[in-house]
């Protein structure tokens, strides 16, 4: 029996029609998209299944969408008796992992994305902002250019890839002076807010008593934390690191080598897309690495294992 490490897509994993196959073929899942409409008060298999796009992307449906979606998949790979060994989740898909990992149930799960999704949006309304992709430039010298700019980093993914962040002309600098300092490609990202910056202090102020009010069980596998690439050891310690990703980088490359240092070589990235697989790859190509997300690659999956 191979142990499995889950990787959990976060915002920008989304497409209309997300978790469809899943929802029609197994009962299981039917009832969780159920629960999740009482929970979240809106209809979300509409959302996920019929969109539109533009209402699909806003900040507060997206998260609670991706999420009840990964939970899905979840579902789908227990009734293969396939768990997880250990778990990690981008960004948003941290909350995934805490559930994967019975540190937090499903009503908490649902209703903390929806208000942390709801707080983000606010947030970049109030100091509106983007974000960029640093294609091959040393993570250092992005981060002395984020200094002299004004913008910070937000997700280090890779060795090749960095994200970052901040408000738009703070933004567009620090991405010409990356250019000029040598880097392969800067891509501006298709968001609605400067996630993981110091923007988003005022989400990070308005969802803490959501988080506190939360109570946390110690995780019953590793569960890589984003903040500092550690395993979490206790459940008391889950509201702080919660609350400090949202204006924190998330250090995926660095939370990845963890698990990979800590004996795991099997992955599968549990939700929509192929994001982390794809990041994976670019980590170490040593491992070996799956996803799941709908009946093919499900098929693919069970096939290989």
């Amino acid at each position: 029996m191979k142990n499995w490490a889950f990787l959990f897509p976060g915002q920008g994993s989304q497409y209309v029609g997300m978790g469809r196959e899943f929802h029609d073929n197994y009962s299981e899942v039917q009832e969780l998209f159920e629960n999740a409409n009482d929970i979240l008060k809106m209809d979300i298999k509409k959302l996920c299944f019929e969109g539109p796009d533009d209402v699909l992307v806003l900040t507060e449906n997206v998260q609670p969408a991706i999420t009840l979606i990964n939970l899905a998949c979840l579902i789908v790979l227990s009734l293969h008796e396939i768990y997880p060994a250990a778990a990690a989740g981008h960004s948003l898909g941290e909350y995934s992992a805490l559930y994967a990992a019975g540190a937090i149930n499903l009503q908490d799960t649902l209703k903390l994305v929806q208000h942390r999704g709801k707080f983000m949006q606010e947030a970049a309304i109030i100091q509106p902002g983007g974000m960029a992709a640093i294609m091959d430039l040393e993570e250092e010298r992005i981060r002395e250019i984020c200094t002299v700019a004004g913008a910070e980093i937000a997700n280090i993914n890779c060795v090749e890839q960095v994200i970052i962040t901040g408000p738009e002309v703070e933004v567009n600098s620090a991405a010409m002076m990356c250019e000029k300092a040598g880097a392969k490609k800067c891509i501006r990202l298709n968001v609605s807010g400067p996630w993981h910056s110091r923007c988003m202090e005022y989400a990070r102020e308005r969802f803490d008593p959501f988080l506190r009010a939360c109570v946390f069980k110690e995780p019953q596998i590793p569960v890589v934390s984003n903040v500092d690439a550690r395993i979490l050891e206790a459940g008391s310690e889950i509201p702080d690191k919660l609350g400090r990703q949202i204006c924190s980088p998330v250090l995926w490359r660095q939370s990845m080598e963890r698990l990979i240092g800590a004996g795991f070589s099997n992955f599968v990235e549990v939700g929509p897309k192929k994001v982390l697989r794809g990041l994976m790859r670019r980590i170490d190509r040593n491992v070996k690495v799956f996803s799941l997300e709908d009946d093919a690659s499900l098929t693919t999956f069970l096939q290989a294992n």
